[in-house]
């Protein structure tokens, strides 16, 4: 017989509230001025010193994360109705599903770059995030590929790919036609029809 765990204690109330007061302004930083914003400034609007920031948040990707993590609840309350719509019409269920994505990878301006450096680092606090949705992504692809609307080649991997890279282009002077068409291209680019 084991001996009984200690109950992990809960944190103390000013530490809550820092972190949440972090968070919060993490967030509005980050929307207002994107994900360069200043760590320095972010840490002063919170009325917290740089230290009270790392302790919680050790690095910028580790905010970031946990800043998306709170703007992916919008994202994941969408995602059933969008399995559902994929049970009935996979091809649409996919296409929405990519719609819905480059919109979450469009939360911040900036976002793009630190989320492709998360792809190619696992040690990265955003890597557990992205490589969520590439499974997200997949279930929805290969319901595609099942139904023949999707190329069996395509990868999930490629098509968080463009999504990412479609959001980056959305902050782009392109033109007002350069998205629509841009993501016309891809979805000629997977698909069977």
């Amino acid at each position: 017989m084991s001996p009984a765990q200690p109950a992990a204690r809960k944190p103390r109330a000013d530490v809550a509230r820092n972190r949440a007061r972090i968070l919060d302004t993490a967030l509005r930083h980050f929307t207002e001025h994107g994900v360069g914003t200043s760590l320095e400034a972010l840490a002063k609007d919170a009325g917290v010193g740089p230290a009270t920031l790392y302790r919680h948040f050790p690095t910028r990707e580790a905010l970031l994360a946990a800043a998306l993590d709170v703007r992916g609840e919008a994202l994941l309350a969408r995602l059933e109705p969008l399995q559902a719509l994929a049970r009935s019409d996979a091809d649409e269920g996919l296409r929405q599903w990519l719609l819905a994505l480059e919109g979450y990878l469009n939360t911040f301006s900036g976002l793009p770059e630190p989320v492709l450096a998360a792809l190619a680092s696992h040690s990265s606090p955003l890597a557990a995030n992205c490589e969520r949705l590439v499974k997200l992504t997949d279930d929805f692809l290969r319901a595609a590929q099942r139904d023949g609307t999707a190329r069996p080649t395509v990868r999930a991997r490629d098509l968080f790919l463009s999504a990412l890279f479609l959001a980056w282009t959305d902050r782009a002077p392109l033109g007002e036609d350069a998205l629509p068409t841009l993501r016309e291209l891809l979805e000629t680019g997977y698909s069977t029809r």
